[in-house]
């Protein structure tokens, strides 16, 4: 019972870290979702981000795996740059890893867009995002966890004490 027990313990000591990390676990999916039906995957990164098709097959072929041609893209919308320049920085340091990347191109680690990212809170629906949507694509719109100073938080503003 006892060895049962160690080797459960230390198989759940190896699944932790990989289960805390959810942008790894958000790309792995969107990769077997690309082995499925690769025309749909491309058709989808196209409409969610409003480019043409062709470019997104330009950038399938220059990235290793086909969630990395979705960051290329997610990081160009959340940086605001263009996926050329996001792909240039992908091509220089792609051992690196996103969270770096994503420093590299300008979105600061304390921002939400970042925290969003390494949580892998993305979403891949295929779905334009259009600039009144608020969440991590969309550094700064979101309702997240600010430290703004609304009545009872912090500074008197006068008027009404409820």
């Amino acid at each position: 019972m006892r060895k049962t027990l160690a080797a459960v313990l230390l198989c759940l000591s190896f699944a932790t870290p990989a289960l805390a990390d959810g942008l790894s676990n958000f790309l792995s999916h969107l990769n077997v979702q690309a082995k499925a039906d690769m025309s749909g995957f491309t058709a989808k990164i196209s409409a969610q981000f409003g480019v043409p098709e062709a470019q997104v097959k330009v950038v399938l072929g220059q990235v290793s795996k086909p969630a990395d041609a979705f960051m290329v893209f997610q990081l160009s919308q959340m940086s605001q740059q263009q996926p050329a320049a996001v792909l240039q920085t992908y091509q220089a340091n792609r051992n690196r890893g996103w969270g770096r990347m994503a420093q590299d191109l300008g979105i600061r680690p304390g921002s939400a867009a970042f925290f969003a990212l390494k949580r892998g809170d993305l979403r891949f629906d295929g779905q334009p995002m259009d600039s009144a949507d608020e969440g991590p694509g969309n550094p700064g719109r979101g309702h997240g966890h600010g430290h703004g100073h609304g009545r009872g938080h912090g500074r008197d503003r006068g008027g009404d004490d409820d």
